[in-house]
């Protein structure tokens, strides 16, 4: 199963996007039609809302008059957290048995207009967020849905703003255009990034990373934050620290494509405890158990992070996404052991020492016209020697400046 997570704000446009997504085969939950179910006549949630607000909120037929609710709870910020406390824990129980209902091999797109508001983003493998401008916005809700525009901006000013959408959003989808220019974005989105995931997940498929270098991209760090908060909602409390790590952590270092965190563990067997999470996040394990390049006998001079001759001690989880729209490696390191110290240092050392910066793209421009020529073990026959000697200059660094872990 697959679960996509779908929101916008009021009139941007996700149910053209989420229809879209139905024709072709996904099992829509959607959270407005959810809303208005557990409120209706005989619902305890109806009976929650009039103790909370009165009987004006009701019809003459004993149903939820919504203008007159909107009314009051959008008025101010109490309210307001009034009724979510009231109808969220509601939507999410309906929620949870709708998805259990839907099998094993669904794709699952739920449509929450408040998943930024709840903090619900990191529960995805994937969120897609649906745009218009606030004035596109204003005016469909004035002629599509019949509001005041008084209405339409206390609604649109009383939800999350595009800069908090951005921050949770790993599809961006622009909807100001037509509708048939949406629903052709939501169509390639579906074939070419969310079906391929799907089969991916079902099949445990990682997807390759990427060979070559590429340059530094300056929303590397803002896509790392998203998978680290998805990270640490699925990895709980197994994981002591989830932290981004490798090139792509290095501010203006080129690199390839492929963003690298590290999830610390208390042991190997709590590694293992995590792969059903790490695969419902949509990161399938990729390896049983590998060791890290750098090479055992190299030692440091600092005393508590010796690393030992004992190869145990650089054994490793290795899990990677299946999602195709974003090469991540996941990299399941044991606390205080040798891997573990050394890939937090590694990127602290490289964004402290603009020389050893610069030798290290170039011996990874070397390195990727070998790999082309000759294949991986060329790729890792140039990079070895001089993580040997790195090794050692990162450590004296961190006993130069008292860098720790």
């Amino acid at each position: 199963m697959l679960r996509i997570g779908l929101t916008g704000g009021i009139g941007a446009g996700k149910s053209t996007v989420s229809a879209t997504f139905n024709r072709h085969g996904g099992v829509i939950v959607d959270g407005d039609v959810i809303a208005r179910e557990v409120v209706e006549p005989g619902t305890e949630g109806l009976t929650a809302l009039v103790e909370a607000f009165g009987p004006g909120i009701l019809l003459s037929d004993g149903s939820l008059d919504r203008p007159a609710l909107a009314a009051i709870a959008f008025s101010d910020d109490d309210k307001r957290a009034i009724l979510n406390g009231i109808v969220h824990p509601l939507v999410a129980r309906r929620r949870q048995e709708l998805i259990a209902a839907a099998g094993d091999d669904a794709v699952i797109i739920e449509d929450i207009p408040l998943l930024v508001e709840s903090q619900m983003a990191p529960m995805f493998p994937l969120v897609v967020v649906v745009h218009a401008d606030v004035e596109v916005r204003v005016a469909r809700l004035l002629t599509h849905r019949g509001m005041s525009e008084a209405d339409a901006r206390a609604r649109i000013a009383a939800q999350a703003t595009e800069p908090q959408r951005r921050d949770v959003a790993d599809v961006w989808l622009d909807n100001s255009g037509s509708p048939d220019d949406l629903a052709a974005q939501a169509l390639q989105l579906w074939e070419q990034r969310i079906l391929p995931f799907a089969d991916n997940i079902a099949a445990r498929r990682t997807v390759p990373s990427p060979t070559t270098l590429v340059p530094a991209d300056p929303t590397w760090a803002d896509q790392a934050q998203r998978i680290l908060a998805r990270l640490r909602t699925h990895c709980g409390h197994l994981a002591t620290r989830i932290d981004h790590i490798g090139s792509t952590a290095v501010a203006g270092l080129d690199a390839k494509d492929v963003i690298d965190v590290q999830v610390t563990v208390e042991s190997l067997a709590m590694a293992d405890e995590l792969a059903d999470s790490l695969l419902s996040a949509g990161y399938p394990r990729k390896e049983a158990i590998t060791a890290d390049m750098a090479k055992p006998d190299a030692r440091s001079t600092v005393t508590e992070f010796d690393r030992s001759d004992d190869p145990a001690l650089w054994e490793k989880r290795f899990h990677a996404s299946a999602d195709p729209g974003r090469a991540t490696n996941v990299h399941i390191r044991v606390a205080g052991r040798p891997n573990q110290q050394f890939a937090l240092l590694f990127p602290a050392w490289l964004s402290a020492d603009s020389e050893a910066r610069a030798e290290y793209l170039a011996v990874k421009r070397e390195a990727e016209r070998a790999g082309v020529e000759g294949g991986i073990d060329a790729y890792a026959d140039v990079k070895e020697p001089w993580f040997d000697t790195a090794y050692r200059r990162a450590w004296a660094w961190a006993d130069a400046t008292g860098w720790r872990p």
